[in-house]
């Protein structure tokens, strides 16, 4: 994925943002975020750096263990990072404003008018006080003015929309009263309410069974083709990532390891990180072997990092991967890699040095 850069030229006063890829502003551009927690132990790094663009009507999808920072992005781009947590810089530009300059009250219009937001966990994001068609209301009434007969009428409309049985009684339910994928469906329908330009959906489907996964996965798919959204996907699946989504950025202790066409990157890994994540995943066509695991933990993002983040955990590290710190380079058609190995061998260096067969992946391309 091409790196957004400035065009000064077009519009010195707004400093406009094209995707070198499209020659156009993309609906949205993260350039250097960088977000941090304060603690006992020193600045926890959370986001470090990171940057990318997402185009009117694509989805990006961001995938990675848990702790590096995928959510804490997202969270980020409308400064909704709980304290002592800060975005302490960077810039993100959506529809031309830059959201991190932005007053509270332009914030406010943006979170849930022209971002919609599903949380991982819909039973807790709901509030237990409030009936759901209230908690639907609320969102008509502070972002489109809606009140009364208007708002109730439009938020039966938006359960129905999300194939919410019933709905006209249902909307005077409680969240106590639906499951959990109906709970997710009335937080797709409040994020959904005011035709967002962007939808932003954080492990939308870790709390449901697997049935109910592939329907929720399926409505947001239909959602965002028919209200012609962006759809910025936040998963640790790498199953969701190949179903789902055009682009992927890959990350890892905080920062962007790589990002590509999904189909590439998932079919030809250009960073020893992606391709360990590729390599942990139980198929169907293997039932003896044993998975594959990354050995040790991800780095301690309170302490002074050097070198390449994943170099401590990586089969195929050398000594120029601990002394340097690598740059996000394109190392094919908008597919980038902060991998020195690849960037120095080519685009077979990680493929042909990892193993395929089942066990750990430590020493294993030494």
């Amino acid at each position: 994925m091409p790196d957004p850069t400035t065009n000064p030229g077009a519009n010195p006063t707004a400093n406009a943002v094209v995707n070198p890829a499209t020659g156009r502003a993309p609906l949205l551009s993260v350039e250097g975020l960088r977000t941090e927690f304060p603690t006992r132990a020193g600045v926890f790094k959370a986001v470090n750096g990171v940057s990318f663009i997402i185009d009117r009507g694509e989805t990006l999808g961001i995938v990675g263990e848990s702790g590096s920072g995928k959510s804490v992005s997202a969270l980020s781009l409308v400064r909704l990072v709980a304290p002592p947590g800060r975005v302490v810089g960077g810039r993100v530009m959506f529809e031309g404003q830059d959201l991190l300059a932005a007053s509270d009250k332009e914030l406010r219009r943006v979170r849930g008018g022209r971002i919609g937001f599903v949380f991982q966990d819909p039973m807790t994001s709901l509030n237990p006080l409030m009936t759901v068609g209230d908690q639907l209301e609320e969102t008509l009434r502070l972002h489109l003015g809606l009140k009364g007969a208007a708002a109730r009428g439009r938020a039966v409309e938006l359960l129905k929309h999300v194939e919410i049985p019933a709905a006209e009684s249902r909307v005077r339910a409680y969240p106590y009263e639906f499951s959990g994928g109906m709970c997710q469906r009335v937080m797709i329908a409040i994020a959904i309410a005011c035709n967002p330009a962007l939808l932003v959906a954080d492990e939308p489907t870790t709390a449901l069974d697997v049935t109910i996964q592939g329907q929720i996965l399926a409505l947001i798919k239909d959602l965002q083709r028919e209200l012609s959204m962006a759809l910025l996907l936040i998963t640790h699946d790498l199953g969701v990532i190949a179903h789902m989504t055009q682009r992927t950025a890959v990350m890892y202790a905080g920062r962007i390891v790589e990002t590509g066409p999904t189909s590439a990157l998932l079919g030809r890994s250009l960073h020893a990180y992606t391709r360990s994540l590729m390599l942990c995943r139980p198929t169907a066509s293997d039932t003896t072997s044993r998975l594959l695991t990354i050995p040790g933990q991800p780095p301690n993002l309170a302490q002074e990092l050097h070198g390449c983040p994943f170099a401590p955990r990586c089969p195929m590290a050398e000594a120029a991967c601990t002394e340097r710190d690598p740059e996000l380079l394109e190392l094919a058609a908008s597919h980038t890699s902060a991998c020195i190995v690849a960037q120095r061998d080519g685009l077979s260096a990680v493929v042909d040095r990892l193993p395929a067969g089942g066990g750990s992946l430590a020493g294993s391309a030494r």
